[in-house]
Formats: structure tokens, C-alpha cells, sequence
């Protein structure tokens, strides 16, 4: 999908499936935006490196937040949800949701992070160089990593176990073919 100025978000939303984090702008702006269409919880806490905001364009739902001042904030239609840099968050959609979260291009560093559903102790959390990979690449090596590992979603605290996640919701190698093809694409000319 070649990314140009003008964005027609619920025709884009249409292809667009569970946290796809796909940028919607040409990567010459200062600002992106990263559109999703989700229907199910995150499977994991995203940790951005500066602060982001999420923008809710349908649907509702609530972000839920480690290791910050708040714990959770509903959404609706027309939220901005501002999160710090840092943050672990992940977006727990009530019904159908399609968000974008806007980003700084000069992000080097994302990560990902679980916790105990039983008693919140952090299980495991992985940071990885957006130089290096994609987060449509990362996602998925690193979700493998965690279902493999027993250890790793296994509490300290409290000795639970969390569940395998399971990948077949999410497009992220998908996407990342296509962003990866959409780099080799010559820029359009606006001549």
C-alpha cells in the first residue's frame, strides 16, 4: 500500500488487522502515524521510546498501563490517549477499534513486556533497535521467544503461569513483506 499525504483511514482500516502498526505517511514527515484495527487485547505491553499518542477513531475499549501514575484509561470515538515515554501499555478493545498512534521518526528503540494477569509482577520484557528490524519483525520473534520459554512465562511472585500467545490473529510478518516491498518502490513524483 504506497503511503502518500492523503489518507482515507476507514478504507485503509479495511485491510488493516490486529495491531498491524502500519505507517500511513511518507517517512519524510516529522510525525508518523501507525494504523490498527483491533478486536482482541494486545498481546503484550508495548514500550515506546518517546511519548506517543493514541488517536481512536472507531470503536472503545481501555489502555492499560504499567509502572505509571495511572492504571487504565477508557476510550471512545475521538480520544487522544497520551503515553509517556516508557510506558508499558497495551490497548484492550471492548468492540472493534481502529487507532493510530502517532510516533516520532527518530524512535531508535520499542519493546515489549508481560506481566502476571495474577498479581502484576513483570515476566518477561525484551527491547529491540528499530534500525535492526521492523516492529512487524520483532513482534512476532519476540513473541515466539516468549511462548517457548516456560521460564519466562512463568511469575516469580506468585508462581503462575501465563498462556502461550497465540500468533495466528496477527499479520505482522505480512506487513512487514509489504513495508519492506514498499521500500524498494521508486517515490512518486510530483511533477
Amino acid at each position: 500500500m504506497p503511503r502518500n499525504l492523503t489518507l482515507f483511514t476507514f478504507a485503509a482500516a479495511a485491510r488493516a488487522g490486529n495491531y498491524d502498526e502500519r505507517p500511513m505517511l511518507p517517512d519524510t514527515l516529522d510525525l508518523q502515524i501507525h494504523l490498527s484495527k483491533n478486536d482482541r487485547p494486545q498481546p503484550f505491553h508495548l514500550i515506546c521510546q518517546h511519548d506517543t499518542v493514541l488517536m481512536v477513531m472507531s470503536g472503545e475499549g481501555r489502555v492499560e498501563y504499567h509502572d505509571a501514575s495511572v492504571n487504565r484509561h477508557s476510550y471512545e470515538v475521538g480520544d487522544h490517549l497520551y503515553v509517556p515515554a516508557g510506558v508499558p501499555h497495551r490497548i484492550v478493545p471492548a468492540s472493534e477499534s481502529i487507532i493510530y498512534r502517532y510516533k516520532l521518526p527518530e524512535t531508535e528503540l520499542e519493546g515489549l513486556a508481560w506481566y502476571c494477569e495474577s498479581c502484576g509482577t513483570e515476566l518477561y520484557r525484551e527491547v529491540f533497535e528499530l534500525s535492526a528490524e521492523l516492529p512487524q519483525e520483532a513482534y512476532p520473534r519476540i513473541v515466539r521467544a516468549f511462548n517457548a520459554d516456560v521460564a519466562r512465562r512463568t511469575c516469580k511472585s506468585c508462581g503462575a503461569v501465563h498462556p502461550e500467545i497465540e500468533l495466528a490473529p496477527f499479520r505482522w510478518s505480512e506487513v512487514a513483506k509489504e513495508l519492506k516491498a514498499e521500500d524498494k518502490e521508486p517515490a512518486p513524483s510530483h511533477s
